[in-house]
């Protein structure tokens, strides 16, 4: 036996202790506190080989221990900003609450329940995960604490958030549908990434860059290491207050017009905001038989004139003014339309849309529409078209009206539209301004005693108290009836 080697007990004791030690080391990893959430159930056991005097080999195993991991609730994190990407000058009367989705996944459910978080466990400024919560007035943060154990943060789970500002503010609730992607972790680092899709529920880009792209995937570490950014939103659904925002209005050199008018419009847009705005675009939706005249566009901006691009897309015309548009100033967008004869088919009734970016942090903004309706006189044309008739004695029955033949006076015509015309002295009658198509007409005999339907010897279909007509568009058909007397009868 060497002098340095411990005697044989000591030496099973001593190995006895390293597979204890093991096991402690790997129970107090697992066990280390993250946060109150929930508690997982761990299994585990702990190997040991080595050998004694003689060359015996040894294999240990330990007893099963169970535990349980404690699991971090996640938290992600927002702030309010305004679309110049700095804090709002108050946050008093703003609240932000977190929703479940109803059957559609586009509109409210109920509030979601929360965990409720106290002491070391809550994280600022939601110390209580309250739903709804009151947003931080210095620094209109907010957070909420997502817990796995009820399934808060399963892959699918789908929220809407909402942030309602105060009454008569000057801005408009937000909507942003949140659906998860998923939990990742990182034990090593103990680290949480939570994946998960926001997309804007009212139109208005979510982050400062003011990304058009408003669906995205964001990556939460950990409850604290990473945030998603909000911005305010003003009156007329943009997310910018009323005085940084940027408006549009429309108007016309006349209110009516008919087929082969021309009708010049005006587009007036005004930088608002405290900063240039750059890549100023237009948008009017044209109505039915409206043509842009090529050519005819031009703006100015205050007196100074602006080349401007105009850009068809089927009934819509897109302008786009080159350079930018200065806080305060004015860009005017001159153009003119046609008005076919498609146009009495159509409302008369076009719209505009404005958009633009803040050259300090390229927000989008954007107002409208901005509508102007003109009013469509149908001029020579008209998709109504005219009956005209006649009421007469058909002595030859021939069913048309020859030398000789009186028209009768008085009688009466049911319209398939409900009106009632009457013939005039010499039995015609005359209807303007019918729809067009298959119109109908029956002849009322109680309205011409002594008189029958005289037969038509040319046309069986005639030989009826109703006659059927197709009126063409701006058309003009004929409706007759040949009556003949009864009198024949009483001589008999």
């Amino acid at each position: 036996m060497s002098i340095f080697s411990p005697p044989k007990w000591f030496r099973c004791r001593r190995q006895r202790w390293r597979v204890l030690a093991v096991v402690l080391l790997l129970f107090g990893l697992l066990a280390h506190p993250m946060s109150q959430a929930f508690a997982q159930q761990t299994n585990n056991t702990a190997t040991a080989n080595y050998q004694i005097d003689g060359g015996v080999s040894v294999e240990a195993v330990s007893n099963l221990v169970s535990t349980d991991v404690v699991l971090p609730l996640i938290d992600p994190l927002g702030r309010i900003l305004g679309c110049d990407g700095q804090p709002l000058a108050s946050y008093a009367g703003f609240s932000v609450a977190l929703y479940e989705t109803d059957a559609s996944g586009l509109d409210l459910g109920s509030l979601v329940a929360l965990t409720p978080s106290t002491g070391t466990d809550s994280i600022a400024p939601n110390l209580n995960n309250e739903n709804p919560f009151a947003i931080d007035l210095v620094t209109g943060e907010y957070n909420f604490l997502l817990d796995e154990n009820l399934g808060q943060t399963d892959v699918g789970q789908t929220y809407i958030l909402v942030i309602t500002p105060p009454a008569d503010s000057g801005f408009s609730e937000r909507r942003v549908r949140i659906e998860m992607q998923g939990v990742t972790r990182n034990t090593a680092l103990q680290s949480v990434l939570l994946a998960y899709e926001a997309t804007s529920l009212d139109g208005q880009p979510i982050s400062v860059d003011g990304d058009t792209q408003l669906t995205r995937t964001v990556e939460i570490r950990d409850a604290a290491f990473q945030s998603i950014t909000f911005f305010t939103f003003g009156v007329d659904a943009i997310v910018c207050d009323e005085a940084d925002q940027i408006s549009i209005t429309k108007s016309a050199d006349r209110s009516a017009a008919q087929p082969g008018d021309l009708v010049v419009y005006r587009l007036n847009i005004r930088n608002q905001s405290s900063v240039d705005i750059q890549s100023v675009t237009a948008t009017d939706t044209f109505p039915a038989g409206f043509e842009l005249v090529t050519g005819s566009s031009a703006a100015q901006s205050d007196g100074t004139s602006v080349p401007v691009t105009a850009t068809v897309f089927g009934n819509s015309v897109r302008f786009t003014a080159t350079g930018t548009l200065a806080p305060d100033a004015t860009l005017d967008i001159v153009y003119v339309a046609k008005v076919t004869a498609d146009a009495l088919r159509g409302s008369g009734r076009n719209s505009a849309l404005v958009t633009g970016r803040r050259t300090d942090t390229n927000f989008l903004l954007q107002a409208g529409p901005s509508v102007h309706r003109t009013t469509l006189d149908p001029g020579i044309l008209s998709d109504c078209g005219t009956l005209i008739g006649r009421v007469f004695e058909d002595k030859d029955f021939d069913g048309e009206q020859q030398p000789g033949e009186a028209g009768i006076p008085n009688a009466v015509i049911f319209l398939d539209d409900g009106n009632r015309v009457v013939t005039d002295a010499d039995g015609l009658f005359s209807v303007q301004k019918m729809l067009p198509g298959q119109r109908t007409g029956t002849l009322d005999l109680s309205s011409l005693p002594g008189y029958t339907m005289a037969p038509n010897l040319r046309f069986n279909e005639r030989n009826s108290l109703a006659r059927l007509v197709n009126l063409s568009p701006g058309g003009l058909v004929k409706m007759n009836f040949g009556v003949t007397p009864t009198f024949q009868e009483g001589q008999r």
